[in-house]
């Protein structure tokens, strides 16, 4: 018996919502950023956006920086799981297998305004993911203290954040990165330029208070950092 197209693909089939979906997929985008992108009034782009959120593919999070502003962030792991569910859906054979092996490398600099929290907890769960063959780095724009729920978070999970220092943003001005990445919505607005061609991507986190709160920060890096290693991933025989 035919059935109606899956979820994903009646949620993302319109082309401005795909256009959505991708530039989302790279970073996370206030509403007038994405209307300058996609070059569409306002009032339709938050139209689709709504569509995406009932979706639950995109969740949406007021600014820290800003009140006026809200950022939306795409739920890839929601996508993924659909993606593959539409491809089984269409026939067995379509659906996703695991990747090939993969070499990771790079250089990705983490920044938020303390340094003290979500910027360290990243560049540490980045370098222990990819076993140091990601240079991980961060800094802050007002470097303050290491938190020290930061370092129990990461502690039990494995993870030794007691030798790391708060560093000032400048001092890595003029260092080229493949990725750097904002992690608070203040950061972003005074994150400068870095030689080379760095890609600039935002991951709106709000500021962790509790320990219950640095768990879940603790867990979303961690999925942001399992997708972003795609991106800096390249097959095998070609790292060879």
């Amino acid at each position: 018996m035919t059935t109606g197209p899956p979820a994903f693909v009646t949620a993302a089939g319109h082309p401005l919502r795909w256009h959505l979906l991708s530039e989302l997929a790279q970073s996370d985008l206030a509403v007038r950023e994405l209307v300058a992108l996609l070059g569409q009034p306002q009032n339709l782009v938050s139209y689709h956006l709504g569509k995406l959120r009932k979706a639950e593919l995109v969740s949406a999070r007021r600014s820290s920086a800003d009140g006026r502003d809200t950022y939306y962030t795409l739920d890839l792991a929601r996508c993924g799981s659909l993606l593959a569910g539409a491809g089984a859906a269409l026939h067995p054979g379509l659906r996703l297998q695991s990747p090939a092996a993969m070499t990771v490398t790079g250089r990705v600099l983490f920044l938020c305004t303390g340094n003290s929290a979500r910027s360290q907890m990243a560049e540490a769960l980045l370098r222990h993911r990819t076993a140091g063959s990601v240079q991980a780095f961060s800094a802050g724009s007002r470097p303050k203290p290491i938190h020290p729920y930061a370092v129990s978070v990461l502690a039990a999970r494995g993870l030794d954040l007691s030798g790391a220092r708060p560093k000032h943003l400048d001092e890595f001005t003029g260092r080229p990165f493949d990725r750097v990445i904002t992690l608070c919505d203040k950061v972003k607005e005074v994150c400068p330029d870095f030689p080379g061609d760095a890609v600039r991507a935002h991951w709106s986190i709000a500021e962790p208070a509790d320990q219950p709160a640095f768990e879940q920060v603790a867990d979303e890096l961690s999925r942001r950092i399992g997708f972003l290693l795609h991106t800096l991933a390249v097959p095998s025989e070609e790292a060879s």
